[in-house]
């Protein structure tokens, strides 16, 4: 069975949810499918032809952006006349949907993530354009997987489609020790702290969170992202760098030194609002940290009610500042239960093998 997976920026990840979910089942996978990953040539290294048995095959358009349905679409056409199966991440393939014969339609197998379109980082006309990508891709496949029961309930509401519901991993994150190399570079770490990792994007609540830990005492907040990559990161960066309460990183890529940051915290927050299951909370959790995340609803899903929720800044002050009082460890250690039994790769990868055989 030859496997195509589009949609991605490219493996080997340092990016992304997509890009974490194409390389592990390409890690579990591979050995029993012969698997493509359509990569950018203009994002990633293009003299890597080859990952953990899976090949690579480099689109030269960005994947960023209005290109970024470009390039999908031309990896989605290229892997239709050379794969038996095409398993298609996010919306941008969609306006080629139209183009596909029925027969090529039956090779296609979508996750659209979260509702990208419902993103403020986007302009309106960006939003109906996204709304309408996502639209022809759901109306014209088959084979639908949902990473979130609210997704899934999406899906079947808005366009009475059936999806099957397939969680996301978050094992690959790992608990490090605090050691005295990294006590040096992060002196926050001997005291207690609350810690985010996000992309710097106006839908995940960036303001709404910095400001909450400005109104309280209780502890700070460590935050890491790409604040550099928008002019909305560089502005918000600017706006609230070295405030109380504030410890602000740009993005860390090294897996050790952010496991490290993460593991460590005494309370994880999480501010996404566009929907789907994130892949920093599925981490969250797998590594057994309280949460406390904005009451979006698929965020409940993800974590089976078991975090605590906030609607606005202040609400998530006044949790911060009580926090102390309340049972974090019995919380994060209910997280971790459930994340063992849901979001580990091997068994979403084998999940991920049977809508593919079927």
């Amino acid at each position: 069975m030859r496997l195509a997976i589009v949609g991605t920026r490219g493996i080997p990840n340092n990016y992304g949810g997509f890009e974490t979910l194409a390389e592990y089942l390409v890690e579990y996978l591979a050995h029993g499918l012969e698997i493509t990953v359509y990569c950018s040539s203009s994002d990633m290294d293009s003299s890597i032809t080859s990952y953990k048995g899976a090949k690579l095959k480099y689109i030269p358009v960005t994947s960023h952006g209005a290109k970024g349905i470009i390039y999908d679409s031309i990896s989605l056409i290229k892997a239709m006349y050379s794969a038996d199966r095409v398993l298609f991440l996010g919306f941008g393939g969609g306006f080629m949907m139209p183009f596909l014969t029925r027969k090529q339609k039956d090779k296609l197998i979508i996750n659209i993530g979260g509702l990208d379109w419902k993103r403020n980082k986007w302009s309106a006309l960006a939003q109906k354009v996204i709304k309408k990508a996502e639209a022809l891709l759901i109306r014209n496949s088959n084979k639908i997987i949902s990473d979130n029961i609210g997704i899934q309930q999406y899906i079947s509401s808005e366009y009475g489609k059936r999806s099957t519901l397939i969680a996301y991993g978050g094992d690959q994150a790992l608990h490090q020790p605090i050691t005295n190399e990294a006590i040096k570079n992060y002196p926050f770490l001997k005291e207690p702290y609350a810690f985010t990792v996000t992309r710097i994007q106006r839908d995940n609540n960036i303001d709404m969170i910095l400001e909450s830990f400005m109104e309280q005492d209780s502890m700070p907040l460590v935050i890491v992202g790409n604040w550099n990559n928008s002019d909305y990161g560089k502005e918000t960066k600017q706006k609230f760098f070295g405030k109380k309460n504030l410890i602000i990183l740009d993005a860390i890529y090294d897996r050790v030194k952010l496991d490290t940051l993460r593991s460590n915290c005494s309370l994880y927050i999480h501010g996404h609002s566009a929907g789907g299951t994130n892949p920093s909370l599925a981490e969250a959790m797998f590594l057994g940290l309280p949460v406390f995340a904005f009451a979006s609803g698929y965020n409940e899903y993800t974590t089976d009610g078991r975090a605590m929720y906030f609607k606005d800044a202040k609400e998530l002050a006044a949790m911060v500042n009580s926090c102390r009082s309340m049972p974090l460890k019995k919380m994060g250690a209910s997280l971790k239960e459930f994340a063992d039994a849901n979001y580990r790769w091997k068994h979403i990868a084998n999940q991920y093998k049977n809508v593919v055989l079927s």
